[in-house]
């Protein structure tokens, strides 16, 4: 399950580009939480203990006990969207949404495969990987890491569908039943065109028509110069 981790945050007054470069500079990253009826507040939250909780995540669904300096008490939220830097890949900016531990949440949870196929071990079968992550509901207590699904038993042609998944207890899943998780495809095997097959088998005899058409033209004009050198010799 989700562990639930603290994290120290300031309220943010000032907003706008200007504002934010200057809080980078200062070792922060803005944030916002929302939810729980509240209005949505701006927040500012120290850069190197948002990348120590993200680096010990293994998603970006994490439950935290946010401590806002001036709140009496602190608040829970789940961290909702984690933006980066296209160039770097940095945290840019943290959207937590405050929950209630009692109310259920949905979230997005990885999903991984456990195990090698048979049909990929003896068969040379492709394991083929529909869903990377599985929409579920539960209470924030019951909120997984991730899913990890036993993929060994599966032949090639067969497939693992969402109902199959066995969910921790708790867990409900969000999406239909009916999508495929995981597959074993055939392996394929390449096969050289039968036209250019019928080309290759056919080009010695078209090297040898030619050949001969040459030869058939040539001899006509041999002919035609005999002639003329018999007479330049008179």
């Amino acid at each position: 399950m989700a562990k639930q981790v603290k994290l120290k945050a300031e309220l943010r007054t000032n907003v706008g580009r200007s504002a934010v470069r200057k809080l980078k500079t200062r070792g922060f990253i803005p944030a916002v939480i929302y939810g729980s009826k509240n209005k949505p507040q701006p927040l500012q939250v120290a850069t190197r203990d948002v990348n120590a909780m993200m680096s010990h995540a293994s998603g970006e669904n994490v439950l935290v006990e946010l401590e806002i300096a001036g709140e009496k008490s602190n608040r829970t939220a789940l961290v909702q969207e984690v933006q980066h830097s296209p160039v770097g890949g940095e945290i840019r900016h943290l959207d937590f949404h405050a929950i209630s531990m009692d109310e259920t949440i949905q979230a997005e949870v990885p999903l991984e495969p456990m195990g090698t196929a048979n049909g990929v071990k003896n068969f040379g079968g492709l394991l083929e990987q529909s869903l990377r992550a599985l929409t579920i509901e539960c209470l924030p207590r019951d909120l997984p890491d991730r899913i990890t699904v036993d993929v060994s038993a599966l032949n090639i042609g067969d497939s693992i569908h969402v109902r199959n998944i066995q969910l921790p207890s708790g867990v409900a899943a969000k999406v239909q039943p009916d999508l495929t998780a995981f597959s074993v495809l055939a392996p394929i095997v390449e096969e050289a065109p039968a036209v250019a097959t019928a080309e290759a088998a056919a080009g010695p005899e078209v090297i040898t028509e030619k050949k001969e058409e040459g030869e058939a033209a040539a001899a006509p004009a041999a002919k035609e110069k005999a002639p003329k050198e018999k007479e330049q010799k008179k």
